[in-house]
């Protein structure tokens, strides 16, 4: 069978390596290997697909022998190498409907990117790649539905925040377990702290391999060390990604072209480019998305049929330094400067037409920081942290104002970030508690970022006294299924009891109902405590609450 007309090694084709026409395959097995003699798997690193269309999506793998190899070559011999694919609507590949052969080199970091299409719409595939007698794992995809159809129902789950150093990622073969049809990683999907650097409560459980992550080379074996895990390959081949980054894919609470740390300044763009450039070699995303120097295209929609609409964000590239410092503060004239921004004017504009034209009956905005406002201090000052949307008011404003004057149906924020589940209501107006609900608000938890967390379910969190907006904590790690239908969006919030030995089971601590209209969240299950949480005192939950989101290395 022909290979498609979109059958080519993504990266390489932008950057100017030359495209390769493909060769006609047989099977996977038919891909030549000519000087090319491993003698080692070099599929260590799993396989991916993601940002699933009507007709396709894209197909992701990269090629490794020595995955740890401080080079972030993964140890592969310094040669094009011939990557043979397929796709079949069955598990055993008995009737494979797309094949075709790519090349890497070093050049792209040993990735393979494909944008295969000409598939059926709403239809299940499964895929995998091979070279020379090595075959990869399989993985499986979901395309979506046409644009003018209404799907009876999706199930997206959304996760963030995996430090490989705080905990196992058994959060993520759970959601593979679940076997969702499309998965949103919101953010800091690796870390770029050297070993011992971010310590966990109670310790780490592994190390990073390698210094903090600045250079190419860094960022590839960071990247290669996460990839390794088994838990996440199990997610990656479940179904398909659409993925966005936060900061510690570059360096901590990183703005525009600022980084944490001032001093570092001069050579920020230049780390900010390897990050990218590894980043896109590194996950299932479209040549639109081919990092240009410093720059990365990362903001897009997903369209479900006519059921959903998915702005993905990019909150890190484009906004103004944080005022005030990083950190929570009290009435910073900063955070409420109409001329600030977190998106960037043209990411805003775009995101706002999209609620213009938009037709879907739920539009969801997958995007990276707590977005609404989320307020620490009982008494009469608003004390909010500057790294949220809390610090730039004006712009989630316009952004809110945006979806209300558009007339958006059902206006969804999903969120990471700050490593608990929190669920929210949406104001135009948070000083009146009374106003109207005009959105709603669900936020996961990480996956092990800050380690075991604890089960705060039997001590009420004490912001939810004087936010009344926000409806539900829980500083379990986990993620977020949901089951999106035209009638309603259920978010189950689903979390581990522990992250530091294997073999924990996942279970629902909570369950919210959104219906259709009516901008507001329904608590319709809520699991008894997993654990002695209650003996400790609001206080406590407070206090560590600020400590796990502003004492980050």
């Amino acid at each position: 069978m022909p290979t498609t007309r979109r059958d080519f090694l993504t990266y390489g084709a932008v950057i100017g390596a030359g495209a390769v026409t493909p060769v006609l395959a047989t099977g996977p097995a038919d891909a030549r290997t000519h000087a090319l003699n491993l003698r080692r798997d070099p599929f260590t690193l799993g396989v991916a697909a993601g940002d699933p269309d009507p007709d396709g999506f894209v197909i992701w793998t990269r090629l490794a022998v020595d995955p740890l190899a401080g080079d972030g070559l993964g140890g592969m011999p310094s040669l094009r190498v011939p990557v043979a694919w397929q796709v079949a609507t069955d598990e055993r590949f008995r009737r494979i409907v797309r094949r075709g052969v790519t090349r890497t080199d070093r050049d792209r970091g040993y990735a393979v990117h494909v944008e295969v299409d000409d598939l059926e719409p709403s239809r299940e595939y499964w895929y995998r790649f091979s070279v020379g007698p090595f075959l990869s794992r399989t993985g499986r995809a979901v395309t979506a539905p046409p644009r003018g159809v209404m799907p009876s129902a999706l199930a997206m789950s959304f996760v963030s925040c995996a430090q490989l150093e705080h905990g196992l990622f058994t959060a993520y073969r759970r959601l593979a377990e679940d076997r969702p049809d499309l998965v949103l990683h919101l953010g800091d999907y690796q870390y770029e702290y050297t070993a011992g650097a971010y310590v966990a409560p109670g310790g780490n459980v592994r190390d990073h391999d390698g210094p903090e992550t600045t250079t190419l080379e860094g960022y590839r074996q960071r990247h290669a060390q996460y990839k390794t895990d088994l838990d996440l390959q199990e997610a990656h081949a479940a179904t398909a990604w659409a993925v966005v980054f936060d900061d510690h894919e570059v360096d901590n609470n990183w703005a525009g072209d600022i980084p944490e740390k001032p001093a570092e300044t001069p050579g920020f763009l230049a780390r900010r480019k390897a990050a990218f450039r590894a980043y896109y070699e590194n996950m299932p995303l479209r040549r639109t998305s081919v990092p240009r120097g410093a720059n990365m295209q990362i903001y897009r929609r997903l369209h479900w049929g006519r059921l959903a609409t998915f702005h993905m964000l990019d909150t890190r590239q484009f906004r103004d330094d944080q005022g005030c410092g990083d950190g929570y503060r009290t009435d910073c004239p900063a955070a409420a400067d109409p001329a600030r921004s977190i998106t960037g004017q043209a990411q805003e504009e775009w995101l706002i037409d999209g609620f213009r034209h938009s037709r879907a009956r739920w539009d969801v905005l997958g995007q990276q920081v707590f977005f609404a406002q989320r307020d620490n201090d009982q008494g009469p000052l608003t004390t909010v942290s500057m790294d949220a949307w809390d610090g730039y008011a004006a712009s989630r404003d316009r952004i809110t104002r945006g979806w209300v004057d558009a007339g958006v149906r059902n206006p969804v924020v999903l969120t990471g970030d700050v490593h608990a589940h929190w669920a929210s209501e949406l104001k135009l107006d948070y000083d009146d508690p009374t106003g109207p609900s005009v959105g709603t608000e669900l936020v996961c938890s990480s996956i092990t970022s800050g380690g075991n967390g604890s089960d705060s379910a039997a001590t009420a969190h004490p912001w939810l006294a004087w936010n009344p907006h926000l409806k539900f904590q829980n500083n379990l790690r986990g993620y977020v299924n949901t089951t999106i239908t035209p009638d309603d969006l259920t978010a189950d919030f689903r979390c581990v009891d522990q992250v530091r030995t294997p073999g924990a089971e996942a279970f629902t601590r909570a369950t919210f109902v959104v219906e259709d209209r009516v901008p507001a969240l329904n608590l319709t299950y809520d699991r008894a405590p997993v654990s002695t949480f209650s003996r400790r005192s609001a206080q406590d939950v407070s206090r560590e609450t600020v400590e796990l989101e502003t004492q980050r290395p």
